[in-house]
């Protein structure tokens, strides 16, 4: 798949340009997960919803304006990446299975379908397209804040 290809060719980009690391492979579907990997393993999973400080705002261009958030949930970083897209990190006081569910109802009611995804015990990832962008989704049960999950979204036209 063409647009599949070219964003998780920027979710590694950005994953890279994050510092994280990660071991080279001759094979294009180990290097699909490690870019996956890397996308969701760049989330700050040990700020608690009491400690985050809300993202200035307007977002970037590359982030949709109504972009759906879980309630109870604070936006504390918007990571510009230019071509590769915008990279908001998220923290709400709503547990996993919760968030879960609004991530595979509410988003893609307001038009953000899921293309595809992988689910497991305390985190999950898609990705999706709608409104004229496309992306993936990320979310983990924090790791430091009991009943809150981190939600990261990465978003490009």
């Amino acid at each position: 798949m063409r647009g599949g290809s070219r964003l998780l060719a920027a979710l590694a980009t950005a994953a890279l340009l994050a510092g994280t690391a990660g071991c080279g492979s001759d094979s294009s579907q180990e290097s699909d997960k490690d870019a996956g990997e890397k996308f969701s393993s760049v989330a700050d999973q040990s700020t608690c919803l009491a400690d985050a400080t809300a993202a200035a705002t307007p977002w970037p261009d590359g982030f949709p304006d109504d972009w759906p958030f879980p309630a109870r949930t604070t936006a504390y970083n918007v990571e510009d990446r230019g071509a590769d897209g915008v990279i908001v990190t998220a923290v709400t006081g709503s547990v996993f299975k919760d968030v879960l569910a609004f991530m595979n109802k509410d988003v893609a009611d307001a038009g953000y379908e899921v293309e595809s995804g992988e689910t497991e015990e305390h985190d999950a990832e898609a990705e999706w397209t709608g409104n004229g962008y496309r992306g993936r989704w990320a979310i983990r049960e924090s790791a430091q804040c009991p009943g809150e999950t981190v939600i990261q979204v990465l978003s490009t036209h």
